[in-house]
């Protein structure tokens, strides 16, 4: 899963960001309102963390960027900055929770996770296609009822591909869920293929379905069969 943190607290941002990196997490940080915009018109994230007092600016210029251009990126406010009238303007901005300084960073990954599984998957800790069951919480991955081993880059994968039943993901678009902005310096994007074969061959053999179709040209998508 793929988060923008956006804060200029540069020693609160480290420790999200490595708390959350610890947690299998993607988490890109920016300092300012300029650079963040730059970042949510170009890719898409799972979900983002936004402080609303910026050196530049504030957080709610972001969100009113953000219904601008019709993302659907799950927000969270995370501020000093408490009044009821801050608040109804966040959520009346589209922000989706609201977590008032200091927090602990184990609060802000519980909201984290619940935000994205009722963006993405219904509220549910557990994601079922078929014969499949993934477990989010716990990283487990069952096929006809049989655990299979899988590292937590191939769950990553197989639940963005879940998530976007019957739309064409390009490699570009799967390297940087997976990678973040750091897909931007790599040469080429072969670890995408990688892993898709990978995941493909684990659960073709444990009994699946075959639901990873390339696109020629284009990429990847899932669908049933």
């Amino acid at each position: 899963m793929k988060l923008l943190l956006i804060e200029d607290e540069k020693e609160l941002a480290l420790s999200i960001q490595k708390y959350l990196t610890d947690k299998d997490f993607v988490c890109e940080w920016v300092v300012n309102a300029k650079t963040a915009i730059d970042k949510i018109s170009i890719y898409a994230y799972d979900c983002i963390l936004l402080d609303l007092m910026l050196p530049d600016g504030n957080g709610f210029e972001i969100l009113k960027e953000l219904k601008d251009q019709n993302k659907t990126e799950g927000i969270i406010i995370i501020s000093a900055k408490e009044t009821l009238e801050t608040r109804i303007e966040g959520f009346n901005l589209g922000a989706d929770d609201y977590l008032t300084k200091p927090f602990h960073l184990s609060e802000l990954l519980v909201r984290v996770q619940a935000l994205i599984r009722r963006k993405n998957f219904k509220g549910s800790n557990i994601v079922s296609f078929n014969e499949i069951h993934i477990d989010i919480l716990s990283k487990a991955v069952k096929v006809n009822n049989n655990k299979i081993d899988i590292t937590k880059k191939e769950i990553d994968l197989l639940l963005y591909l879940i998530g976007n039943e019957n739309r064409v993901l390009s490699k570009s678009a799967i390297a940087e869920h997976l990678s973040g902005d750091m897909a931007d310096m790599l040469d080429n994007h072969d670890f995408v293929y990688a892993h898709i074969k990978n995941l493909k061959k684990k659960l073709n053999d444990a009994g699946s379905g075959d639901y990873i179709k390339s696109v020629y040209g284009l990429g990847y998508k899932w669908k049933n069969e």
